[in-house]
């Protein structure tokens, strides 16, 4: 992950992202209990926001200082129950066994040959607790690689899915339309969700 580049593209204008939490979040975790949550790449907060006042701790993680900084602001207010952390995911793995749920929102996760980090938000998870991943649907995808970016050089819920062992009970594997608009720019009328429980 590169710090520069997302400050860069958070710092190009004042609010790059609508602050409403992602709609599969919405979905998927309204009829969880509140417990503490790991918001992987939590960007401006609006997700951390959404769950901090539904009653979860939330650490919020991302790489992009002004990322932070505007979400900390934004959510000013429920300070005591978000801790936003500037962390490179990618290469530092969280505390083993310590969320209820960590949520992996269009986060762009690098494939690696050993699935290290991969294995690290996966060992997040505490016993009983929920992973939940959301992406677009590679196939609502122009031809080509935008910017030199090959979508499928990074982890889709599908392929997390396929790393689960039993250890673990696949709740959700599909593709289903975006419960809200697709973001300025882009195509993507679908997403792809894995939602996940750690047995043990």
């Amino acid at each position: 992950m590169d710090a520069q580049l997302w400050d860069e593209k958070y710092g190009s204008s004042d609010q790059l992202f609508s602050g409403a939490p992602n709609g599969v979040l919405v979905t998927e975790v309204a009829d969880l209990p509140p417990g503490h949550a790991l918001d992987v790449g939590c960007g401006e907060g609006g997700d951390a926001l959404w769950l901090a006042r539904r009653g979860w701790r939330v650490t919020a993680v991302d790489i992009s200082r002004i990322a932070l900084q505007r979400a900390a602001t934004t959510g000013a207010d429920l300070a005591d129950r978000v801790t936003w952390t500037r962390a490179d995911l990618t290469a530092l793995p969280p505390p083993a066994d310590a969320f209820d749920l960590v949520s992996i929102q269009y986060f762009p996760l690098p494939h690696q040959p050993a699935h290290t980090a991969l294995r690290g938000l996966l060992a997040a998870v505490a016993p009983g607790g929920t992973l939940l991943v959301a992406s677009h649907d590679l196939a609502d995808l122009p031809p080509g690689h935008e910017h030199g970016v090959n979508p499928s050089d990074y982890y889709q819920p599908a392929d997390v899915a396929k790393l689960l062992d039993d250890n673990w009970t696949v709740l959700i594997n599909e593709t289903r339309p975006r419960t809200g608009p697709a973001p300025a720019g882009t195509r993507h009328t679908n997403d792809t969700v894995l939602r996940a429980q750690r047995l043990r």
